[in-house]
């Protein structure tokens, strides 16, 4: 796999919602296989993962309202599926703990990197970080999520989450407790963003998989802000 699967570093990154979830996809199933080894499981345990993510697929019945729901939608009962077989062989705070770290850890190195090489390239990384957060608002997530813009002017972007479908698709799935995983992922380009390198800095104080009323994605340059 290219180490920067994305194109981040290039600055030509345009979300692609069916090669992104393939790429997570591939991913995360690859790294439970690898994790069924270490812990002596049965290989064959990755098989009733694949089968029960196709019929979860098939099963939905929430909305799909556009195309990115359908991928995302595709991810997220990955996830579920992965915890239903390794529920009962690992016990839950082990499975929860093994299916974020298979769904967040193996693209997290290239995600790193990339956005923080497509930030130390700009001539403006706020604009530069806002501008690709609201492309993937657009693109990635679509109408399947609850977008509210508080703040968006040349100095904060300020941004709440008050509808997630990956929560409203494990709530069905009556695995609630699965969307800190998804929650999870946002820390690899979150990490990359250095404050004192690029001029303005991400907070979010809490998420609705965390038990928030909404998530805050909040983006706010260094310098004060006279407005506040």
């Amino acid at each position: 796999m290219t180490t920067d699967p994305f194109e981040l570093t290039t600055g030509e990154y345009v979300p692609d919602p069916e090669r992104d979830t393939t790429l997570l996809i591939d991913g995360y199933f690859d790294c439970l296989a690898a994790q069924l080894s270490n812990r002596g499981l049965p290989p064959s345990l990755l098989d009733e993962m694949r089968e029960g993510h196709t019929r979860l697929i098939e099963a939905n019945r929430l909305p799909v309202v556009d195309e990115p729901a359908r991928h995302n939608l595709r991810m997220t009962l990955a996830i579920l599926a992965g915890y239903r077989v390794l529920e009962p062989e690992l016990g839950r705070a082990e499975a929860l703990e093994l299916v974020e770290k298979a769904f967040v850890e193996p693209l997290g190195d290239a995600m790193r990197a990339g956005t923080a090489a497509m930030l130390d390239a700009a001539l403006d990384p706020f604009t530069t970080m806002v501008n690709l957060a609201k492309t993937r608002e657009r693109e990635a997530f679509g109408e399947a999520f609850t977008f509210e813009r508080a703040v968006d002017d040349d100095r904060r972007y300020l941004l709440n989450v008050r509808g997630c479908f990956y929560h409203d698709v494990l709530v069905a799935g009556g695995a609630p407790e699965l969307t800190p995983a998804m929650c999870a992922f946002d820390g690899n380009w979150i990490s990359a963003i250095d404050p004192d390198r690029h001029g303005f800095r991400f907070e979010r104080e809490t998420t609705i998989g965390y038990g928030g009323g909404h998530c805050p994605f909040h983006f706010r340059r260094n310098d004060p802000d006279p407005a506040e």
